[in-house]
């Protein structure tokens, strides 16, 4: 069966600054692995992308190691807003952390939400983590400058339900929502301890019925909200949030699929049309990728691109296998070499920065 290469809108590649977790090549080639084709960077980095110089210096590095197309989202920050109109030129969006987040980007002054809305180039969308209250928040600024805003990881019944109410009412918003939080809940954590442990926190059945009840509706995409740590950290007296989910996110949406509980179109709508979309992103001609979809396995961490090297779904059972990878003519990824650290075929630098 063939795909057309996946778009993941929400990962964390931990460059600059974090890179013990991933960096450009481990992040590209789980990627690869995964199915996807072209992943956005989030800016919550050390240090985050929010200047210009910063942004410059990670799409460079970015392009020397880079196996698959990457595009980076730039940071609101408080102390930055004149860098706005600089950074917009090498951002594909930008993102405002209004909620409890992974390093120091949260925006809590109205101010600063106001500046951003009337400096950020309407041709680019505005990213929001916005949970509970906040995302009232975004619709309201929405509404106010009627300018498209996509909800990040959406994971709680009103939530999903507030932005349902506001697409009926007009207004331009989109929102994606994780594996994770599709097929994982609060008891999840007391099962695996911190290594559930994200940010929105795992839901309640509730929560998740009622996402899965509009992910033919509401849903515009599915994002991984990749965010790897080592076990080290995860383990530790004070564990970071978040968890890596690009070598799992389509393996479990497929498995999904065979179980009647969304078609194949529909996940191609949410995982490569409207991503592509929402976020005005470039074609990739040539590409797509050949999937398996009878093959039964279970997910392994010892089968993993990524440098963390773990999976908080590893032992789970799926339906559905990433058997090759083709990025614009060339075999980038082929899961029939014995030896994964053989599977990536394409060179460092081979992908694209975008834009």
């Amino acid at each position: 069966m063939k795909l057309p290469g996946l778009i993941d809108v929400h990962t964390h590649l931990r460059v600059p600054g974090g890179e013990h977790k991933e960096d450009f090549a481990t992040g590209t080639a789980a990627a690869l692995a995964g199915g996807f084709t072209l992943i956005l960077a989030m800016p919550n980095t050390t240090p985050p992308l929010v200047t210009a110089e910063v942004l410059q210096a990670t799409r460079q590095q970015a392009q020397q190691t880079i196996l698959c197309d990457v595009g980076l989202v730039a940071g609101a920050s408080p102390e930055q807003l004149d860098s706005l109109p600089a950074v917009a030129a090498q951002a594909v969006a930008l993102k405002i952390y209004l909620n409890e987040t992974f390093g120091p980007l949260r925006v809590e002054d109205l101010a600063t939400l106001l500046t951003c809305f009337q400096t950020w180039p309407r041709s680019k969308i505005i990213a929001m983590h916005a949970e509970g209250p906040n995302v009232a928040v975004g619709l309201g600024l929405a509404a106010a400058y009627q300018r498209p805003v996509h909800f990040c990881h959406v994971s709680r019944k009103a939530e999903i339900e507030l932005i349902a109410a506001a697409k009926k009412q007009g207004l331009p918003v989109t929102c994606e929502v994780t594996p994770h939080h599709l097929f994982m809940t609060g008891p999840d954590t007391e099962r695996i301890g911190s290594l559930a442990d994200m940010r929105p926190k795992l839901a309640t059945q509730a929560d998740v019925d009622t996402l899965w009840s509009h992910l033919n509706t509401t849903i515009d995409c599915i994002a991984t909200d990749h965010a790897p740590h080592t076990l080290a950290e995860k383990h530790s007296p004070n564990p970071p949030p978040g968890v890596p989910g690009l070598e799992t996110a389509l393996p479990l949406m497929l498995t999904a699929v065979r179980e009647g509980r969304l078609t194949l179109e529909r996940l191609i709508d949410l995982m490569h049309t409207n991503p592509r979309r929402i976020f005005n992103l470039p074609e990739q001609p040539n590409t797509y990728l050949e999937v398996d979809p009878e093959v039964r396995y279970t997910i392994s961490n010892d089968e993993l691109q990524t440098k963390c090297g773990w999976t908080p779904f590893d032992g789970v059972t799926v339906i559905g296998r990433v058997q090759r990878v083709v990025l614009r003519g060339q075999t980038a990824y082929d899961a029939g070499q014995p030896d994964i650290s053989c599977r990536i075929l394409v060179k460092p630098g081979s992908g694209r920065v975008i834009p």
